[in-house]
């Protein structure tokens, strides 16, 4: 039986310090997470969202004085904690919802909505999506002195077992090591070719051509080769 999502939340270390700390780790980022699936999205946002809802929300997930924080509480504790344990942990209590495991998960790299500013680039994820149950199962930064490639590998090393999952992704990902990496952890994948990368094209050109012509010959309709 899986665990429920606070009880999976209280895995995280608190980054603040001991002295100040009105409010407990758990209910605020539950609250968090309540407001941002209601499209509340900003600290201001989140704030107002539990403040109109105290009397109603406020002893679900954990607020027992009658208030709820305030937006620079909340900004400073999003600011604090570690995203990649928070991503692991939220990833997990997904995972433990579908025991099957997944058939497809599709990595794709953005860059946050609204963190760019001040001269900054933003912030960069890479993301393991499993589109059948429409979540991000896990993702992780991209530093500014690395790229979506190498970030692809540490991705892929903190996935758990793929059990035959298809893994897909653009041709930024077409590398041997990442190919690698997906079958070492149990799974298939579907890359694309770049059009100068001539000796990958001809490889999967050859495999699907005719004896008779030697020229890649596409399935007819409605067969399933």
């Amino acid at each position: 039986m899986s665990a429920p999502l606070l009880e999976r939340l209280a895995e995280l270390a608190d980054p603040r310090g001991r002295n100040g700390r009105q409010y407990p780790l758990v209910p605020l980022l539950a609250l968090c997470l309540v407001a941002i699936l209601a499209g509340h999205t900003t600290p201001t946002a989140i704030s107002e969202f539990g403040r109109l809802r105290r009397h109603r929300l406020g002893h679900a997930p954990g607020f027992t004085r009658g208030t709820m924080p305030c937006p620079n509480t909340i900004t400073n504790l999003l600011a604090a904690l570690d995203p990649d344990h928070l991503d692991r942990v939220i990833g997990a209590w997904v995972a433990d919802r579908h025991p099957g495991g997944w058939n497809h998960l599709a990595l794709d790299g953005k860059v946050v909505r609204g963190s760019r500013g001040g001269g900054l680039p933003g912030t960069h994820l890479l993301a393991a999506y499993a589109p059948h149950v429409a979540a991000v199962i896990a993702q992780v930064t991209v530093d500014a002195t690395t790229n979506e490639h190498e970030a692809a590998l540490r991705l892929l090393g903190v996935l758990p077992p793929l059990g035959g999952a298809v893994v897909t992704a653009d041709a930024r990902f077409t590398h041997a090591d990442v190919c690698h990496a997906v079958r070492g952890r149990g799974g298939e994948y579907i890359l694309y070719a770049r059009g100068n990368q001539e000796a990958l094209r001809d490889d999967p050109g050859a495999a699907f051509a005719t004896p008779e012509s030697g020229a890649f010959s596409p399935l007819p309709a409605g067969r399933v080769g």
